[in-house]
């Protein structure tokens, strides 16, 4: 009789403790009190052998059903507090949906990208392809093709990285060129948008940058024909407004060449600090191309001619958006970069 009265007291001790528990935690804390290793319940199964052997079948049976109860119990208080938990959950996670927006920060494209993606826009638009090619180049394609021997003088104007006697990386897009004339025929109209390499940093100079160069071989092409197609890129790059000027130069892969300068972006050709008062920006360099460049890819040029152009994207988005260090192109500046939120370009 003390038994089974034991097990009551217990039972019911369990069964108020379980429903007044306030949380998971707590309604846990109850379940390892009176049903863990050492609980209350547990505790008086491993005592049924104290009891005499007719009594022990009953009394066994009797906290069996104990545990049973208060295991039931336990469950059906934590379907209770799971609801009760979700609710208080619910309500402090509730939306006040007049509340405005949190706004997301958007990143912007890079300045050598958008002007990038415009050079592209501007050629296309003249029927021109775009045509690429590896960085690492080998000596024949970079320099030999391009009409410059292995003795030449103008190797000496590019302070190429060297892979090795035969490897390099390309210090200029041009070899795309003579890959592309390789395995073309006339009529070629291309530009070769990509990174070049050398070993040059100041400023104005950055080890890696990126070059366009341009391409056209066709029959009668004439040195207007570059003129024009020049002039007009540069009003659509810079502003209708914009005159061009070509002054004579030396490439070894053109002949005639012409260094081409464009009315000053800053003073509209007035003079100024940044033009150094001459009114004038140089902004590419440009020629036909050499008749022995012509040769070299199979090209026949008493019945072909072409003109070839290249420029830097660094130093068109340095003149198109006034900037004076090449290095905040690449210093990644949050504060640099946010100027030009809200522009772009398609290619």
């Amino acid at each position: 009789m003390e038994f089974r009265q034991r097990v009551d007291e217990v039972k019911q001790e369990a069964l108020e403790a379980c429903q007044g528990a306030p949380d998971s935690q707590a309604l846990e804390q109850v379940r390892v009190k009176y049903l863990g290793k050492k609980g209350s319940l547990t505790g008086l199964l491993r005592g049924l052998g104290q009891l005499d052997p007719e009594e022990r079948p009953n009394a066994g049976k009797l906290v069996n059903e104990a545990k049973a109860e208060v295991e039931s119990a336990i469950k059906h208080r934590q379907q209770e507090l799971a609801v009760m938990e979700q609710q208080r959950q619910l309500e402090a996670e509730t939306i006040d949906i007049s509340l405005p927006g949190r706004p997301r920060p958007q990143g912007t494209m890079h300045p050598v990208t958008i002007v990038l993606n415009e050079i592209k826009r501007i050629f296309v638009g003249m029927g021109y392809s775009v045509a690429e090619g590896p960085e690492v180049e080998t000596d024949y394609y970079n320099f030999e093709a391009l009409n410059i021997p292995k003795d030449h003088p103008a190797r000496d104007m590019q302070d190429t990285f060297f892979f090795n006697d035969n490897l390099l990386l390309r210090s200029q897009t041009s070899p795309v060129q003579i890959r592309t004339m390789e395995v073309q025929k006339p009529p070629v109209r291309i530009i070769a948008p990509g990174k070049v390499y050398r070993s040059d940093s100041d400023v104005t100079h950055s080890p890696m940058f990126h070059q366009v160069e341009g391409l056209l071989v066709d029959d009668h092409v004439t040195f207007a024909d570059l003129k024009g197609t020049l002039q007009y890129f540069a009003e659509q790059m810079f502003g209708s407004h914009t005159k061009t000027r070509f002054r004579s130069s030396y490439f070894p892969f053109t002949e005639p060449s012409a260094e081409v300068d464009v009315s000053c972006i800053m003073c509209s050709g007035q003079g100024c600090r940044i033009c150094s008062f001459t009114g004038w920006l140089e902004i590419l360099g440009s020629g036909m191309v050499d008749p022995r460049v012509l040769r070299m890819v199979g090209y026949d040029p008493d019945e072909v001619s072409g003109f070839a152009f290249g420029m830097g994207v660094e130093r068109i988005a340095m003149l198109k958006y006034g900037i004076n260090d090449i290095r905040l192109l690449f210093d990644n500046d949050v504060r640099f970069l946010r100027q030009f939120e809200g522009q772009g370009g398609c290619c």
